[in-house]
Order: structure tokens, then sequence, then C-alpha cells
């Protein structure tokens, strides 16, 4: 009797693995009809509770498979995203609140997406590489100096003709002034420390600027990896400043004027990866242009997402303009501190 018992919790216990663990290789088997990831009965190919296959598989098919799937859903989501995020940016930002979600990217995911995108795009490119700000006050200081260099001209021909060079002498000044000012730029010399005792600032702020004076490279190199890791600031540091445009309106939520901003957002991360690649093609003209399509996205983004009337739209997009530059004085002063602190 005692073999016959010993057979048979081996069989048992063969029949409980079996169920519990996959096969090797091959499909992994369900425990008596319930979802292996939450023991949901099943009712159909996927669990009714959390939304798992009813048939899982152990193999590289099945995970390349599923990383492929993956993708094209987000990139699918994506291109139902983007233009009406460009074009109808206000229908798309009250549809996904109402309620239609599954269609396009959430507002956290898109918002992750182009601050990736983004910051690959500019140091790709170049353009937050430390040595690109000396390489252009270099630009900057022989540019001046040219055009120092005319008015000087343009004076002694004033000169011979007897003429009032007044004005010239003016130009020529202020010239001089500006050129004077980005060499102390480019010496590192931002700000002038007398080391006078009786100085006023905080000994922790002169020590701060020292350091910026001595390495400015390595204080912009800090300052660009603060902007990546904090860059989701921006988002609770906009929020209030939407608030502020409907104060006493029940209608709306901070759910709503959360996903408005992360889409916004979203939009200018996309112009700035967009002036980051014209810029680094030798368009920088064109990519001077889109500074003026913020505040004709914005307009249509409230006019869209809170149905508000022409009048009214234009009036908070106004104040919505002048919010997002105490935003970015704002983030500009964090990112800042952290990179001197």
């Amino acid at each position: 009797m005692g073999e016959v018992e010993g057979i048979g919790e081996m069989v048992t216990g063969a029949a409980l693995a079996a169920a519990v663990e996959p096969a090797a290789g091959g499909e992994a088997k369900r425990r008596d009809g319930a979802c292996l990831n939450c023991s949901t009965p099943l009712v159909g190919p996927y669990c009714a509770a959390c939304g798992q296959k009813a048939r899982v598989q152990r193999s590289l098919r099945t995970f390349f498979g599923d990383l492929v799937q993956g993708l094209f859903n987000f990139e699918g989501k994506i291109w139902r995203t983007l233009p009406l995020l460009a074009w109808r940016p206000g229908e798309m930002t009250r549809r996904y609140v109402e309620g239609e979600r599954a269609r396009f990217v959430s507002p956290v995911a898109l918002y992750l997406f182009t601050v990736f995108a983004m910051f690959a795009v500019l140091n790709f490119t170049g353009t937050m590489d430390p040595g690109a700000v000396g390489q252009n006050v270099t630009f900057g200081v022989a540019a001046e100096r040219a055009d120092l260099q005319r008015l000087e001209r343009q004076r002694a021909t004033a000169v011979a003709r007897r003429t009032d060079v007044a004005a010239i002498e003016r130009r020529i000044a202020r010239k001089k002034e500006s050129i004077d000012q980005l060499e102390r730029v480019q010496r590192g010399e931002v700000v002038t420390l007398d080391g006078d005792e009786n100085n006023e600032a905080p000994k922790w702020l002169i020590e701060a600027i020292r350091k910026v004076q001595a390495n400015p490279e390595a204080f912009i190199a800090k300052v660009q990896d603060a902007a990546s890791k904090y860059s989701w600031l921006l988002i609770p540091l906009s929020v209030p400043f939407v608030w502020l445009l409907f104060p006493f309106s029940r209608r709306y939520h901070l759910y709503d004027h959360t996903v408005f901003v992360t889409y916004s957002l979203s939009f200018m991360m996309t112009l700035v990866i967009a002036a980051g690649l014209l810029v680094s093609a030798g368009l920088t003209a064109v990519a001077s242009f889109l500074t003026f399509i913020p505040p004709i996205h914005m307009y249509r983004q409230l006019r869209g997402a809170y149905r508000l009337g022409w009048i009214s739209a234009l009036i908070r997009t106004m104040l919505l303009v002048s919010f997002s530059f105490v935003v970015s004085m704002l983030f500009l002063i964090t990112i800042f501190a952290v990179g001197i602190l």
C-alpha cells in the first residue's frame, strides 16, 4: 500500500507540475482553464480581467513576435496621434479626455517619447555639444569685429567729408562694448568678482560662480544633464497656470488641464526636434520661422479642447504665452541651480 500511495503522490505531483509549468519550448498549459497571470477563469482567447492571452508560449518566435507587435501598435497609434496633434490639437485633446483613448498614444507616453527623441537629435546634431557654445561665441566676436571695422571706415569717410560723426561714434562705442562682453564670456568671465570684503553676495553664490568660471564646459554639461533628468517638471509647473485660465469653472478638472499641458509640451518638443535638424542642415533662417508656430498652436488647442469662442480663446492664448515664459524661467532657474550646486 505504501508503494501505491507513493506512486499516487508522484503522479499527482507530476500532473500538478504539468498544469503549472510550461512545456519546454512549447505552449504554457492553463491552470484548470484559468488565466496564468491572474487565475481568472477563461472564457475566450484573452483574459477578461487582465487582458493576457490564454495561449502563452515560451519561444524566441513568440518573444520577437510580441516585440514587433508592440512596436507596430505604438507606431500605428503615433501616426494617428501626431497629425491630429499638429493640425487639430484641440479636437484630439478633447477626444482623449472624453474617453477615446485606445486610438491615440497617451499624453505621458508621447511626452516621454518626444523628450527622448529631442535630446537624441540635439546630441546627434551637436547642438547640445558644450564646445559648440564657445564656437558660437567665437563666431559672434568675429562678426562684431567685422562690423566695427566697417563703422570705423564710415567714420573715416565722414571725417574726410567734414560731416557729423556723432551718430557713428555712438554706434562704434556700443559695438566695442558688445565685443568686450563677448570676449569676457569667451574667457569665462561671465560675472566679475572683485574680491571686495564688503561684497553683499552670499559666499556660496560667489563660490558657485567661481566654479562656473573655472570650468564653464562642465557647467554646461551638468545643466544639460539636469534638463534631461528633470524635464518632467515642466508638467507640474505648467498645470497651475492653465488652471488659472479657468479658475471658477466646474466643467473642467485638473485631469483635463494635465492632458492639455502634456500634449502641448509634446508638440513643442517636436518643434525643437525640427529646429535642431534644420539648423544642422544649415537652414537656420527657416528654423527661425518655427518660433511663430507655438502661439498659433496654443490658440487652436485652447479653442478646440475647451470649446471656446475665438475672442475668449485669443485672450487666453495671450495669457498662456505669458505664462509659458514664466514656466520656462522657473525651469531654467531650477536646472541652473542643479548645475551650479
